[in-house]
């Protein structure tokens, strides 16, 4: 078991932190279902466009299939949609999941992310890890942003978690790989760590939880 006093919940981001991103590969992926200008319209952190209105909810899956698919002149079928998103994220690290089944020991876990309904549909299925676990089984809560309506960096999506979870933002270490995010977070009186690009975060969280 984890030790320690201080820090009673850690917050995660998800793509990123508990699945590594891959925007090339989501270029690439996009492009081949006929998304030709993919590389403008996705983005690594904030989406904009069709792709910001579906993780904020302001539109359905089908909505979007439609739009995107009368902006680029083809058809994009729902499972299209699905294969350009999950474009984004390479396999799932087992050991990432492991360490989140012994934070749970010392403290509560949540998730907070930016992110839309295609990406919940493999993320919180058996599909999701090696053991057949989906990712809500790893968390006390997920806060995503198509559900909540608003999307990170916005102290909305932060202020509803807080409450919603009783969460004390000086008690809480917030993990996330965008600055803007974190910046926010650090704003609102959370603790903070932003690990870079592909790093194993795993034993700075250890260390962070024992510490702060």
């Amino acid at each position: 078991m984890i030790k320690g006093a201080m820090i009673e919940a850690v917050v995660f981001d998800f793509g990123g932190v508990i699945v590594d991103l891959d925007f090339e590969k989501a270029v690439a992926a996009f492009e081949s279902i006929g998304v030709a200008d993919a590389s403008q319209r996705l983005d690594r952190y904030r989406q904009t466009g069709l792709f910001f209105d579906l993780e904020a909810g302001r539109i359905s899956k089908a909505e979007f299939c439609r739009l995107l698919g009368e902006e680029c002149g083809c058809e994009i079928t729902e499972r299209d949609a699905m294969y350009g998103c999950l474009g984004y994220f390479n396999g799932v690290d087992a050991r990432r999941l492991e360490l989140l089944d012994e934070l749970r020991e010392r403290c509560r876990v949540f998730l907070l992310s930016n992110t839309n309904p295609f990406v919940l549909d493999w993320a919180d299925s058996a599909a999701f890890s090696a053991e057949g676990r989906p990712v809500s089984d790893y968390f006390d809560a997920l806060y995503l942003s198509y559900r909540i309506g608003v999307l990170k960096p916005d102290r909305a999506i932060f202020d509803r978690m807080t409450a919603d979870a009783g969460l004390v933002p000086e008690r809480t270490l917030f993990v996330d790989d965008s600055a803007d995010n974190v910046a926010a977070a650090r704003a609102l009186g959370f603790r903070v760590y932003c690990p870079k690009p592909g790093e194993d975060w795993r034993d700075e969280v250890l260390r962070l939880v024992e510490t702060l």
